[in-house]
């Protein structure tokens, strides 16, 4: 996700930097290389020997005459964004102001003169964070094209974002937009249908390659829907949903205005009728088992000329018949192309999938990349 991106990483005063350290690594397991810059009050908090294990790089705690500020944030220089995680207050209407009396300031205000993308992460108390003067500093910062990464206000504080939603608006800030003003809608998962009030049918499905399609579009600038039963993320609007019928409605719903749909979801085939009353244990019992509308096959009905992707799971570990149910699926509902894959790697970390179009590809590796291929896939048959 930011494979060969350089990070300038500013540090300032808020108790929220004691969590910078896990934060760099956060950065570097996404790939990027990782160098911190302090504020006086920031090393009050954390030490800058730890920053320094945490990036490899001695961090940049004054400004001096070897001008450490052009270095990284210059026209020419080192970065490939400034990161200000955790921004207080105080830092946050310096910059409004461009008052430069720190490293974090300075290399902020030098970054903005150089075109050099700038993303903040507040952490504060909440009254500080509601104070006038400081959201009117943010609006003005944010007309500046600074993307700011919204706090979680929790327990009266302003609380610094999650390393998924800071590393995420750090790649946005830094990928091409091919994608930009996009609204792309992701199924993901598995869905569930009750038998009765306590049994369900399921599958195995994690949801994990859905998630990383849904985040890899939004890095490239689209706007995301993603379905799923599934948790919040900062990265996507969430239509939360548990059975095939609540999916197929829900994405039906939200493709009215979107440019794509990508059914990553491993959408139940089957659903049954349920009790009312929990099933009484220890007797013999047969369900009857009803097919599910299609959601490729119900949205393609109402939208012809959607573009969509979709997924196929099959069991056979056999590549050809992966490939051969694919294209089926493909010419059947019109598709731009299907990713097939062995059921064997739900919920997995790794995978390894085939992605049909007109030529048939192999992708194996992190499902993150998986996302992220398919996502360039579909913007350029968006392009």
């Amino acid at each position: 996700m930011l494979a060969d991106t350089n990070v300038a990483l500013g540090v300032t005063g808020s108790i929220a930097a004691v969590t910078t350290v896990e934060l760099a690594h956060e950065l570097r397991r996404a790939g990027a290389t990782v160098r911190a810059v302090t504020t006086p009050s920031a090393e009050r908090i954390v030490h800058p020997w730890a920053l320094q294990f945490a990036t490899e790089h001695a961090p940049v705690t004054e400004i001096t005459g070897a001008v450490e500020h052009v270095d990284l944030c210059g026209r020419d220089g080192w970065a490939d964004v400034l990161l200000v995680a955790p921004a207080t207050a105080n830092t946050v209407g310096k910059i409004a102001a461009a008052v430069d009396d720190t490293p974090v300031t300075t290399c902020a205000t030098t970054a903005l003169g150089a075109d050099v993308p700038v993303v903040v992460a507040p952490a504060m108390h909440e009254p500080m964070y509601d104070h006038p003067g400081v959201l009117e500093a943010i609006d003005r910062v944010e007309s500046w094209g600074v993307d700011f990464v919204d706090p979680r206000i929790e327990e009266g504080k302003a609380k610094i974002a999650s390393e998924e939603a800071i590393v995420t608006e750090t790649a946005r800030a830094t990928a091409p937009a091919t994608l930009d003003g996009r609204h792309v809608v992701v199924t993901s998962g598995a869905t569930t249908e009750s038998v009765d009030p306590i049994r369900t049918l399921s599958n195995r499905a994690s949801g994990r390659t859905g998630r990383a399609v849904a985040r890899a579009c939004y890095v490239r600038g689209a706007d995301v829907t993603l379905v799923h039963d599934g948790p919040d993320v900062p990265y996507a609007d969430v239509r939360r949903v548990e059975s095939a019928a609540e999916m197929r409605d829900a994405a039906t719903a939200a493709v009215e205005d979107a440019d794509a749909l990508v059914s990553a979801a491993a959408i139940g085939d089957f659903t049954v009728e349920t009790a009312s009353e929990k099933i009484r244990s220890g007797e013999s019992l047969t369900l009857t088992l009803e097919p599910t509308p299609k959601l490729l096959d119900t949205v393609r009905e109402a939208h012809p000329d959607l573009t969509m992707v979709g997924f196929k799971a099959e069991t056979s570990g056999d590549d050809d018949a992966m490939v051969e149910r694919a294209r089926s699926l493909r010419d059947r509902v019109d598709l731009a192309f299907v990713v097939a894959n062995d059921a064997t790697v739900m919920g997995d970390d790794e995978t390894r999938a085939l992605v049909v179009g007109e030529t048939t590809e192999t992708y194996a590796g992190p499902k993150a990349g998986l996302g992220a291929r398919v996502a360039d896939d579909l913007a350029a048959e968006l392009d």
